[in-house]
């Protein structure tokens, strides 16, 4: 593949990130809700579209990461199965209907972006289960110093596309693109996130059902019991 291909590629891929997650974390919409961070608090469980588990929870934070992830983030728009699967029948809001989330396949991810570059070997980008597995951690049971370093600089501890090497020649990525680093997912702008926002996030995702999703050994599978 010659550079410009590349180029053309990660600029295609990173312009369809930007268009569906473009409102994520936008600071217009966080600089207005922190004028009252208790109604962001309470709005984060009136649109929580799912039932929590709040055993040994943080109110305030489960609430606020539920705002965070499905008011201004709009994380299970990629952490579904994808769009056919994303709203119950009669409840998808891009036909005019009243916006009905499907539970059985939210923030369980699985939604698959295709090949990252234009070649018949290149590997699929498929988002993560967030659903915490049956220990109760998010993510299929990242601790939450994993989470925050995910956020802040993109780790993918799952290795799923390691870089090209001699060794390693197939399901790879080859330069320029670090496969060290989750691909797709706008982490850039994550890291900008506060502490206690992830913090929050953290928690909210940890309060979500768990997505048992495809058949082990899948990095999508969670053992939910």
């Amino acid at each position: 593949m010659t550079r410009n291909q590349l180029a053309a590629s990660s600029l295609a891929l990173g312009a369809l990130a930007a268009f569906l997650c473009f409102t994520t974390f936008s600071p217009s919409s966080h600089v207005k809700a922190q004028d009252n961070p208790e109604s962001r608090i309470e709005r984060g469980f009136e649109i929580a579209p799912v039932p929590l588990n709040m055993e040994g929870k943080d109110r305030g934070l489960v609430g606020l990461g539920s705002y965070l992830v499905n008011a201004s983030g709009g994380c299970n728009d990629c952490h579904s199965a994808g769009p056919q699967a994303e709203y119950l029948p009669g409840g998808n809001p891009y036909f005019g209907q009243p916006t009905k989330i499907n539970p059985a396949t939210y923030l369980g991810g699985g939604r698959d972006f295709g090949p990252l570059l234009p070649t018949p070997d290149s590997p699929h980008i498929v988002s993560r289960n967030l659903t915490p597995d049956k220990t109760g951690l998010p993510e299929g049971g990242h601790t939450f110093d994993q989470f925050r370093e995910i956020l802040r600089t993109g780790v993918d501890f799952d290795h799923l596309h390691p870089p090209c090497s001699a060794g390693q020649t197939t399901n790879c990525l080859p330069p320029p693109f670090d496969g060290n680093k989750l691909q797709i997912m706008p982490w850039p702008e994550y890291q900008s996130l506060t502490e206690h926002d992830i913090r929050a996030i953290y928690e909210y995702l940890s309060a979500v059902p768990c997505i048992e999703g495809p058949p082990a050994p899948s990095v999508l599978h969670n053992d939910c019991q």
